[in-house]
């Protein structure tokens, strides 16, 4: 637990000293900071947090550590009857889900639509790249280290298998392009790259599918200056500490 009240009070101060300059010059910042419910290595926390750093919008970080049942209070759970994390109180509008989160933080905020596009046909493109995201990949990561990591069972070749199918979907979809979504960074980047972040920590092997690799480090060094090391990187780092347990 204090592991973790250090990491909230650091990345407090990172989001106060990166985004000042970034909301003196936009006129779309909220009336006040953003209250995010959140655990440090929760992936969809670590995706919802960069995002809000691309748009230098202050996050009012309330730890929420589900492994000591922070999320089903009463209070939690008439806030978020799902409870999960990360959910969102933006001045009374509640919600929750990471890419609902994000799409919501890049229109109503954003100085421009680059992260998440309004021309409908490039925003259906980052739209089935989310799909794929929380449909296909992320799920087929979850069956190959959950058991894993909380279950204490031997990793299942079969949903490997099924993982690296889907490595080789995207890594199909990614020819001749920069990002997921086309030639720039779209919030569906920043969604797919934490599932990459993780494998990375977990030491999985994905380099025989190099448009898919090419794209991580690319990826890595857009979202350098929006936390990318102290958020996702440090994130990857504490599941995998829980994997590499004895």
């Amino acid at each position: 637990m204090g592991d973790y009240l250090e990491a909230e009070i650091k990345l407090f101060w990172e989001y106060v000293k990166t985004n000042a300059a970034a909301r003196s010059k936009s006129s779309r910042m909220p009336a006040q900071a953003i209250k995010l419910y959140y655990l440090p290595p929760s992936p969809p926390c670590r995706a919802v947090m960069m995002t809000a750093r691309t748009l230098g919008l202050d996050l009012n970080l309330v730890l929420t550590n589900i492994m000591e049942g922070a999320h089903m209070t009463p209070e939690y759970i008439k806030m978020n009857p799902q409870h999960t994390v990360p959910t969102m109180d933006d001045n009374g509008f509640i919600l929750w889900e990471s890419r609902a989160i994000m799409a919501y933080f890049v229109n109503a905020y954003g100085r421009d639509d680059s992260l998440y596009p309004k021309n409908p046909r490039l925003r259906a493109v980052v739209d089935q790249r989310l799909n794929f995201d929380i449909g296909t990949l992320f799920p087929r990561y979850i069956d190959v280290y959950m058991p894993v990591l909380f279950k204490g069972e031997e990793m299942s070749q079969e949903a490997v298998d099924k993982l690296n199918e889907a490595l080789g979907w995207l890594n199909t979809i990614m020819e001749g392009k920069t990002f997921v979504a086309g030639d720039n960074l779209t919030i569906a980047d920043i969604s797919i790259v934490i599932t990459f972040t993780n494998l990375d920590a977990f030491d999985y092997d994905f380099s025989e599918y190099e448009n898919l690799t090419q794209w991580f480090e690319r990826t890595k060094k857009a979202l350098e200056p929006y936390g990318y090391m102290e958020i996702d990187h440090a994130g990857g780092q504490i599941l995998a500490s829980f994997l590499k347990k004895d």
